[in-house]
């Protein structure tokens, strides 16, 4: 008896499931066409072409648009570098009548024009020759004075001493006995003539205060045959 109530619960059990199941049948049919419409929409949507603007090509830091092709370069600068190259050089600036070193040769060469210069002149007048160096034409400008000339035919206090060049053109200077030698307006003297390091000069005493001044440069080594 038990097992027939337990066979008739399942077979109602079975019936009221089927007829479950025909009853849903329209709605899962629905359900269906309603995910498979939203999926051919989305589809759609994707294959066609968006109406949003396009944006501008982004531009690289140097200038370039994106895959846009390179600029044409003159032949003639196709070497030189993108961007100019600067150096900084530093000049070294001369003072007054400075030049380069000279050598021994340029300097031995004057001296000894200047001394065949005092023989062409004779000994009617006092003279010495006074060989230029770094400190007469640059710097402190001082000229010393050789010393047995200056106490021998020089005034014995400070007096104006008058430079006459080989033009005649006049220059007053101050000479320092104490010192024996030129101090102010040698060294206009000195810059006006350009006067250089290996320069040799001849003081020719015309009057007791009176120089005439003859100037030989070191350039002329090169002038010269030799």
């Amino acid at each position: 008896m038990a097992e027939a109530v337990a066979v008739a619960v399942t077979v109602a059990y079975e019936e009221q499931r089927q007829r479950q199941i025909e009853a849903n049948k329209p709605k899962l049919e629905e359900l269906q066409l309603h995910r498979l419409s939203a999926a051919v929409r989305e589809a759609a949507a994707a294959a066609k072409p968006s109406s949003a603007k396009k944006g501008k090509a982004r531009v690289p830091r140097d200038g370039a648009a994106v895959g846009a092709e390179p600029l044409r370069r003159s032949g003639r600068l196709a070497d030189l570098p993108e961007k100019p190259v600067y150096y900084h050089v530093r000049v070294r600036k001369l003072k007054y009548n400075a030049r380069v070193p000279l050598d021994a040769a340029e300097r031995s060469y004057a001296i000894s024009k200047a001394e065949e210069l005092v023989q062409d002149l004779g000994s009617s007048f006092p003279i010495f020759i006074q060989p230029m160096i770094q400190s007469h034409v640059t710097r402190g400008f001082w000229l010393g004075l050789p010393t047995y000339f200056c106490r021998k035919h020089l005034p014995k206090s400070d007096e104006t001493v008058t430079l006459v060049d080989e033009e005649d053109d006049e220059s007053d200077t101050l000479y320092l006995a104490t010192k024996a030698g030129l101090s102010t307006g040698w060294k206009g003297f000195a810059i006006e003539h350009k006067l250089h390091d290996g320069d040799c000069l001849v003081f020719q005493l015309i009057e007791q205060t009176r120089f005439k001044v003859y100037i030989i440069r070191a350039t002329s080594y090169f002038e010269s045959e030799h």
